[in-house]
């Protein structure tokens, strides 16, 4: 616990404490109005409320005595338990549970804020406000969900929280590549992005969900992004989704790969940028303009009314992922043997075979590197050569592993980026 030690900090706490009070309690007001029902709290209630946990805390601090705080918390729980059997006894519709929890949680983040914990406080009233504000869409959404769906949900926070912590995180193999926790945390990952597209779908439709999952996706992975649409686009599993909202997806995740290099480049070492600016340029304006006309068709081509009519099949399965991951292992050992048996061809080849498998590790070794041991010139290319090959890895995955129509459509996307891409790198 942190005692408050000048005036100034102690009235700023007092103040963080009541605000929080009045966020809640303005919900919980205006949900009163709303209602038409009658309520033992509201503004003032709640910051009253907020103002006792914090006033309790600080006495307890300052007189060295944390029994105070809970005698004090044990007369509001009473309190509070009494208005809310009272109001039941008037009007048994008029108040539910929410509203007594909702005062007990003010009154226990008031007193977070006087123990030292005002930006935990903060957060957790903003998040309970959000969750009292959403109830309507809140429940909405879980009427919607199937037993097929809270399954999923299941297996992969075990995937996640449980199988994830267990794995080794570091090599295994003789070849120092092979990483269980890495390998096994793509699996989750392709696996959250399905449910993921799922829900997007459900929500806003198949063209726009898809799209939206691509973008959200192509933040973390754009290679995961790219194995899961693929696999989904072969399977059908989402019934509806067509081959130009898959290809928009994939794209889409694409051109987000391509700004994250590119803003990681310009803050780490702005002047590696200006020697692959053309080409790079080149190659994101043609990935962003066919995942425009593709995302145009897409919506052209989809039902008048895509929510809800269209029956939609949850994709996620934690092997069909598993069975990715393990293709992901195999190129990694591919990689690896090929550093290891063949000629080292200087920051190209090395560019080449990095990018097969990520693009940060070699983004990230020549902007420490570039203007230093290595020239700005062949550190450019070498960054615009991984991302070549990287996406032109992901070209083949999407063609391999997706339908004979995205596969077609990102295979055209492709081969203009990489033809024109490298005709700007030769340029330059």
């Amino acid at each position: 616990m942190f005692a408050q030690t000048t005036a100034l900090g102690l009235a700023q706490s007092f103040a963080i404490a009541l605000l929080i009070g009045a966020l809640l309690g303005i919900e919980r007001e205006k949900k009163k109005e709303s209602s038409h029902h009658p309520s033992f709290a509201g503004v003032r209630t709640f910051m009253l409320l907020a103002e006792a946990g914090a006033l309790s805390a600080w006495l307890a601090q300052q007189m060295a005595m944390p029994l105070i705080f809970g005698v004090l918390l044990g007369g509001m729980l009473v309190l509070i338990a009494v208005a809310y059997v009272l109001e039941k006894r008037t009007d048994a519709t008029a108040v539910g549970l929410t509203t007594a929890l909702a005062g007990v949680t003010v009154f226990l983040l008031g007193a977070a804020v006087m123990f030292g914990y005002a930006g935990v406080a903060v957060g957790l009233a903003v998040f309970n406000t959000s969750v009292l504000a959403f109830k309507d869409p809140l429940h909405g959404a879980i009427q919607k969900l199937g037993q097929e769906d809270i399954f999923a949900g299941l297996k992969l926070l075990i995937a996640s929280f449980i199988v994830l912590p267990l794995l080794p995180h570091k090599a295994v193999d003789p070849w120092g590549v092979l990483n269980p926790y890495q390998l096994w945390l793509l699996v989750v990952l392709i696996s959250a992005l399905s449910l993921v597209g799922y829900v997007a779908i459900r929500s806003l439709g198949s063209a726009r969900g898809v799209a939206v999952t691509g973008i959200s996706g192509g933040l973390v992975s754009s290679t995961a992004v790219t194995l899961s649409m693929a696999r989904e686009s072969r399977t059908g599993a989402s019934v509806g989704v067509r081959d130009d909202a898959y290809a928009a997806g994939i794209l889409m995740a694409w051109v987000v790969m391509f700004l994250r290099v590119g803003g990681m480049v310009l803050l780490l070492n702005p002047a590696l940028f200006l020697p692959m600016v053309w080409p790079y340029a080149t190659m994101l304006f043609i990935n962003l303009g066919f995942a425009v006309v593709y995302y145009l068709r897409s919506l052209r081509e989809a039902s008048p009314d895509p929510v809800g009519a269209v029956s939609l099949k949850n994709p996620f399965s934690l092997w069909s992922a598993t069975k990715f991951g393990l293709l992901f292992a195999a190129v990694l050992l591919m990689v690896e043997l090929a550093k290891r048996v063949l000629p080292v061809a200087g920051l190209v080849y090395v560019a080449v075979l990095a990018g097969t498998t990520d693009v940060d590790a070699i983004t990230l070794a020549m902007t420490s590197q570039a203007g230093g041991s290595v020239p700005f010139a062949p550190a450019a290319q070498a960054v615009v050569v991984c991302v070549l090959s990287n996406t032109v890895i992901k070209a083949a995955l999407a063609g391999v592993l997706g339908s004979p129509g995205l596969g077609r459509r990102i295979l055209s996307a492709t081969c203009c980026m990489l033809v024109l891409g490298v005709m700007a790198m030769v340029l330059a």
